[in-house]
């Protein structure tokens, strides 16, 4: 099958992947737009195992208050420059992590950095476990990995801190 120039654009404003990435993902899924997206996706994992070794010394610090100022968040995102920290991407994903925490209340980062003797489930006690509080079929991992993916530098949450009036 042929794959069109309007696919290979509307894909890409979906996605944020290349215009040569997502025409060959088109092409893999047969012109298929949601199987080119999973297609996409896969790719972006294994994009971002091969980056996870890059040191990240760049990144943004957001912010969050949560509508009338009782619970707010801070979150601490790493990249590998300063360029890509300045993206709109990277700041969206910053946001989210923010509003994520703010929503959820995780304990750690991740599941190594669990305290010892944390009682529950790592999908609601480590944030990049959490299903996404926007799209519960993916995990806050996949959002991060799909700015991996964009972006083609490594990606990592340092920290957070999450404040709430009374507690």
């Amino acid at each position: 099958m042929e794959v069109t120039a309007e696919q290979v654009k509307e894909l890409r404003e979906i996605t944020g992947a290349g215009v040569m990435d997502c025409k060959r993902a088109l092409t893999e899924a047969g012109g298929d737009k949601d199987k080119a997206i999973e297609i996409l996706r896969e790719r972006g994992l294994s994009a971002a195992e091969k980056k996870s070794h890059r040191t990240t010394e760049q990144g943004l610090v957001e912010c969050y208050i949560h509508a009338g100022g009782r619970i707010g968040a801070m979150v601490e995102v790493n990249c590998e420059t300063d360029f890509v920290a300045r993206t709109d991407d990277f700041k969206a994903l910053a946001r989210e992590l923010a509003m994520q925490v703010a929503a959820t209340g995780p304990l750690s980062v991740s599941e190594e950095d669990l305290p010892a003797g944390a009682d529950g489930k790592p999908e609601e006690l480590c944030l990049l476990c959490q299903p996404h509080i926007r799209d519960p079929g993916r995990t806050v991992q996949d959002i991060v990995n799909d700015v991996i993916a964009k972006t083609g530098e490594n990606v990592k949450v340092r920290r957070f801190a999450r404040f709430e009036l009374g507690s």
